[in-house]
């Protein structure tokens, strides 16, 4: 059968079964009445004390339940949330009570850096959509976390303007957020408005204790679905909604002409003035637009193995204007990864939803065209000096509150080079406990001369299609789920990361799960088995694998994980056969500190020379805070191979990162990277050094009065080493940014 027919035979399969559901779909009704938020008149002082008269008005509701590692039992502790509003703004505030306060755990911290202390926070569905919710947090001494959550999705990062503080008593601590309408999307509406809504606290103790203010089915896979219901908002206005946020960055590199005894050129400093405006057109449509943007991002890349690795290797996005809004874009393949925008000259971006309908839009000019060039057992990057101009639609549609059909379209041209994508997705919430996630996209791809001679690609345009169906049933103890994938020989995502093609992927996996009573000394238990199975598109075998995962959670917060399993695997026409075992543990011994190691060992094939071989992959590291203050981190990675023929190669990492946190807005942080290659050249046909090194420091200044009102000075620095020199600094960096946000 052919592979169109494939999935249409399975979509045939499912369209009754969607339709069927849609026919029976009742919205869920509200738990209770929706609680009514008071508006109120009088602004309070943001200081953590719930001192102002006019938090008696306030809508009160107490956190009586424990949702994790318990299951709905009673909450150990008593929380006590107080929410009201005025016209532009949201209160929320926090009593946290504890029998033993010196017992807290809390540290003075970078944004979104404390999540394993202490906190309290709220969770608002501002569009009642049991689909998307923002989450605020805070720690003890104030330090802010947030994000968006989506349900299909997880969590996306996120950087709000808000204001936070907190203290501490002794009875506990005390909490008080606020939050500007201008933050938030929200339905376009002069009458009372109803959100969803939830209130968290994580109590840190021998376990982690979560607790909220209604209980949680666990047997349900929409969380937003169960979430209380808040009413009021009536006629509430973000404002202008205007942001302006003009950036100055200032560089100078110096680099060395020869390694290692050529001279350090100084570099000329290069002054750059950047422009970043974001307008609410309405509470739910946003339009930001950038020109000369200081895309640059201040916080260095988490290094990883590179050593016997045939595809590319994915980074996270750091950079604030492409993670603003990320979520709009997401679809189960990853058609949009914005790191392959390297050097944006100006872009352009309309975000937001009216109704059922959300929508996504972007348009970047890039002076730089970064290119994955994918296969089915390894791929390639280039990097082509010239412009292209990137653009990205998003589309998706609600049917009730259970269907999302979506549409994606992106389109990326420079000098003769094109890349076209286009498709549907859905997520289908068939039932509480059975979930379904599809897309089918079409590519259209040309590329330039000179990739097609280097890289050895296909002339004139080419075409072909991806797709994904992906199943999944879970409840409170059992758990299974499908996949089916195909992605074409000729299909491109040049916007998004996919560096393999040309294969089709099976799994099948079932799993069960031990839920901890009050009596348990383990928080959770769950064992999964699967089976996995990728050949090409003429049948040949890439890679096979039968797995058991057996994975428990105790006191200490600890988390260990054993993974045994059997693996067949293709390459360069030959098949080979392993056994692998990973194992990890990880724990908090006490409040401060934070210990973790993972070993990886098995059967491998060395890709550089088609041959089997065996692995040994260790990551060790951990954290410690002394005191409010000082923060340290080092971590370890070492991987060793050996082939028959003896001692193949050894990659190790080593970093370490320690930081003064003056306070919320403001720390001094020194990083070391280093990176040391070894190779045993007498076994690689290749012409390769035998040892080659790398150094990278960093120290930075940071002051941040808001995610965009900043202050950023610094050094850093790349040395370099190889078998006939040590360690020599091939280049260094100077830099200063300060970008500065008018909220109207």
């Amino acid at each position: 059968m052919c592979r169109r027919s494939v999935f249409i035979s399975i979509l045939t399969a499912v369209l009754p079964v969607l339709a069927a559901a849609q026919a029976t779909e009742t919205k869920q009704e509200f738990p209770i009445a929706p609680h009514q938020i008071p508006r109120v008149e009088t602004r309070i002082e943001v200081d953590g004390v719930l001192d102002e008269r006019v938090w008696e008005r306030a809508w009160s509701a107490t956190l009586d339940y424990e949702v994790r590692p318990g299951e709905n039992t009673p909450a150990p502790i008593r929380t006590e949330v107080l929410m009201m509003h005025d016209e532009n703004r949201i209160y929320l505030g926090f009593r946290a009570h504890d029998p033993d306060p010196q017992a807290i755990r809390a540290h003075l911290a970078d944004r979104d850096q404390a999540w394993a202390d202490d906190w309290v926070g709220v969770v608002l569905d501002t569009f009642n959509d049991e689909r998307r919710s923002y989450l605020f947090i805070v720690n003890p001494f104030g330090v802010q976390m947030d994000n968006i959550e989506v349900e299909s999705s997880g969590n996306t990062p996120w950087d709000g303007i808000w204001k936070s503080a907190a203290v501490t008593t002794d009875w506990g601590w005390s909490a008080e957020i606020e939050i500007p309408f201008s933050t938030l999307r929200f339905q376009r509406s002069a009458e009372p408005q109803i959100w969803g809504f939830d209130a968290l606290r994580s109590y840190p103790r021998n376990v982690d204790h979560r607790m909220g203010i209604f209980p949680r089915d666990r047997s349900n896979n929409c969380y937003l679905c169960q979430a209380h219901k808040i009413e009021g908002f009536a006629g509430v206005s973000p404002g202008r909604n205007i942001e302006i946020v003009p950036t100055l960055t200032a560089t100078r590199t110096d680099e060395r002409d020869d390694l290692p005894d050529g001279e350090m050129i100084s570099g000329d400093p290069d002054i750059e003035l950047g422009l970043t405006a974001r307008w609410g057109i309405t509470p739910n449509l946003t339009l930001s637009g950038t020109i000369n943007p200081d895309f640059s991002q201040v916080e260095a890349d988490a290094l990883q193995l590179t050593v016997n690795r045939p595809f590319a290797i994915f980074f996270p996005e750091l950079r604030p204007f492409f993670m603003e809004g990320a979520d709009f874009f997401a679809t189960p393949l990853d058609v949009v990864y914005t790191r392959m925008m390297r050097e944006p000259e100006w872009g352009l971006k309309l975000t937001g939803k009216e109704g059922v309908h959300t929508v996504g839009a972007y348009i970047v000019e890039d002076e730089i065209t970064n290119l994955i060039i994918p296969g089915s057992e390894s791929s390639d990057f280039t990097v082509l000096e010239q412009p292209n101009t990137a653009t990205v639609l998003r589309y998706r549609y609600d049917v009730g509150n259970r269907f999302t059909l979506g549409g994606i379209f992106t389109n990326r041209k420079g000098a003769g080079y094109l890349n076209r994508v286009a498709g549907i997705d859905g997520d289908l919430r068939i039932t509480p406990r059975d979930r379904i996630f599809v897309q089918l996209l079409g590519s259209s791809t040309r590329y330039p001369e000179e990739v097609i001679e280097d890289f050895n690609q296909p002339e004139g345009t080419i075409d072909d299609w991806a797709a994904e169906i992906y199943y999944s049933h879970s409840t409170r103890t059992w758990m299974w789920w499908a996949v089916l994938k195909d992605i074409g020989a000729d299909f491109r995502a040049d916007l998004g990361f996919m560096p393999q093609v040309n294969f089709q992927h099976r799994e099948a996996g079932v799993g069960y799960q031990w839920n901890a009573t009050d009596t348990s000394w383990y928080s959770r238990m769950d064992l999964k088995a699967k089976v996995a199975d990728t050949v090409d598109q003429t049948g040949f075998l890439l890679f096979h694998e039968d797995v058991v995962q057996f994975t428990i959670e105790g006191p200490l917060h600890s988390h260990s994980v054993v993974r045994p399993s059997q693996v067949r695997e293709g390459y360069n026409g030959q098949q080979f056969d392993f056994n692998r075992l990973k194992l990890h543990t990880c724990g908090r011994p006490n409040r401060h500190s934070h210990a973790w190691i993972n070993l990886h060992f098995g059967g491998q094939i060395d890709f550089a020379n088609t041959r089997p071989g065996d692995f040994v992959n260790l990551n060790a590291g951990f954290w410690y805070r002394f005191g409010k203050h000082l923060y340290i981190e080092p971590t370890y990675t070492r991987e060793r191979m050996e082939v028959e023929e003896g001692w193949l190669y050894t990659s190790t990492i080593g970093q370490l990162s320690a930081s003064w946190q003056f306070n919320p807005r403001c720390f001094v942080r020194a990083i070391l990277q280093h990176v040391d290659d070894q190779f045993n050249t007498a076994l690689y046909t290749d012409d390769r050094d035998p040892e080659e090194q790398r150094l990278f420091t960093q120290l930075l200044f940071s002051y941040k009065l808001n995610p965009r009102t900043v202050l950023f000075l610094g050094y850093s620095d790349n040395s370099f080493a190889n078998q006939d020199y040590g360690l020599t600094r091939g280049d260094r960096t100077l830099f200063a940014k300060i970008g500065y946000a008018w909220v109207l």
